[in-house]
């Protein structure tokens, strides 16, 4: 058989760090040992009922089984204007301010490659979603990181950034409730990152996809309530975390005009938009009783809980998350964030993604998925615990 090597590009994109993860914990699980998989960020509880019923039987409408028109079905976008407005009080334009995609994923890959040329700069969170650096790539631009660290809260301070830098700029990524820090934005951040966006005429891709989760009472804002935000930027939301339809790979951009215009032409030649059935479950998911958001809300703020006591009882000196359903936690004096991660699923059974996996300023960090129950949560913290470290 005929080997045929892979492009240049292929080969230039960035290796897939959490492969290797998943390896070892499989390694770990081969041995007959019970490993808790905090590793990942895949949520753990089934889409609500009445989404699944609204699949069934929306399925059989044979008008679904046809191609679905390009840039997807105006119930689906009206749906999304309505949510919008609903939930952070937002006025979008069905038709011109929202774009569906498959998958939130799909939308921040594509970015890159509507908006930016080759050589141009883009800027990236530290740490960050490894995703973001994929798009980056396939565009053949260029990352320039923006550290976010525990004394500014996890969020970038834009005044560090070099000017000549920062006049390259064409893009910027921002994610609040944040992946991996789950940490949150304010307003006067968003505030910010308008004036700076405006300043520089860099386009904002705010990844929203936590959303929904935010804990202590707090919604967490949207980068789209800011006065003059669709002036600058999209936001990219998905169902994945809110409606726990990871596996169903839908989402939606939302915001300015000529950013959804340009994913819209992208997708024009990269699919046929997708199956009616899934786009109008979603549109139930948006329009619908939020009564189950509140509940998986609910769930993950008991598990943080639970957690974070825990680990606190056992002498790790940790700080909770404010949204989303990741823990940040620093690693003990003496270990890398990997070599950390390889003692506790070796020595604990633990499962953590290190943190180094989500840019340099990861290091010294893990991130746990609060994404199992109580107990086992609980457990984690105790099998660390009798490891002695802290």
């Amino acid at each position: 058989m005929t080997t045929f090597p892979q492009s240049n590009l292929l080969q230039q994109l960035p290796k897939q760090f959490f492969a290797s993860l998943v390896q070892k914990v499989h390694a770990v699980i081969a041995e007959g040992r019970d490993v808790i998989n905090l590793g990942q960020g895949n949520p753990d509880q089934p889409t609500p009922p009445h989404i699944v019923a609204a699949l069934q039987q929306a399925a059989a409408n044979p008008t679904y089984h046809k191609y679905s028109p390009f840039r997807g079905y105006s119930f689906l976008k009206e749906a999304v204007a309505t949510f919008y407005k609903r939930e952070y009080g937002v006025t979008i334009d069905p038709e011109k301010e929202v774009a569906i995609l498959f998958g939130g994923k799909a939308g921040l890959v594509e970015m890159p490659l509507c908006l930016v040329n080759e050589g141009d700069v883009v800027l990236v969170p530290d740490p960050g979603y490894p995703d973001y650096w994929s798009g980056v790539v396939l565009a053949r631009a260029r990352m320039e990181m923006m550290p976010l660290r525990a004394e500014n809260n996890f969020l970038p301070n834009y005044e560090e950034l070099d000017e000549r830098v920062v006049k390259q700029a064409k893009l910027m990524f921002l994610n609040y409730p944040n992946n991996p820090t789950g940490a949150t934005a304010t307003e006067s951040f968003f505030k910010e990152t308008v004036s700076f966006a405006q300043k520089y005429g860099i386009a904002v891709v705010h990844d929203f996809a936590y959303g929904a989760i935010g804990f202590d009472g707090k919604k967490p804002v949207s980068f789209l309530q800011t006065e003059g935000a669709k002036d600058v930027g999209i936001e990219i939301y998905t169902f994945s975390k809110t409606y726990n339809m990871a596996g169903w790979r839908i989402g939606f951009a939302v915001g300015n005009e000529s950013m959804i215009e340009a994913i819209n032409v992208l997708q024009d030649h990269l699919y046929v938009s997708m199956f009616g059935a899934i786009q109008e479950a979603a549109a139930v998911a948006l329009l619908q009783s939020q009564q189950c958001v509140a509940e998986l809300v609910a769930t993950y703020e008991a598990r943080r809980n639970t957690f974070i006591r825990a680990l606190k009882d056992v002498g790790w000196n940790v700080q909770a998350p404010a949204g989303s359903f990741f823990a940040w936690l620093p690693v003990p004096k003496g270990y890398t964030s990997e070599t950390f991660a390889d003692l506790l699923l070796n020595q604990a059974h633990v499962a953590v993604a290190p943190g180094i996996g989500f840019g340099e300023h990861g290091e010294g960090y893990v991130r746990v998925g609060l994404l199992t129950s109580e107990e086992r949560l609980k457990e984690a913290a105790e099998r660390i615990g009798r490891l002695q470290l802290f």
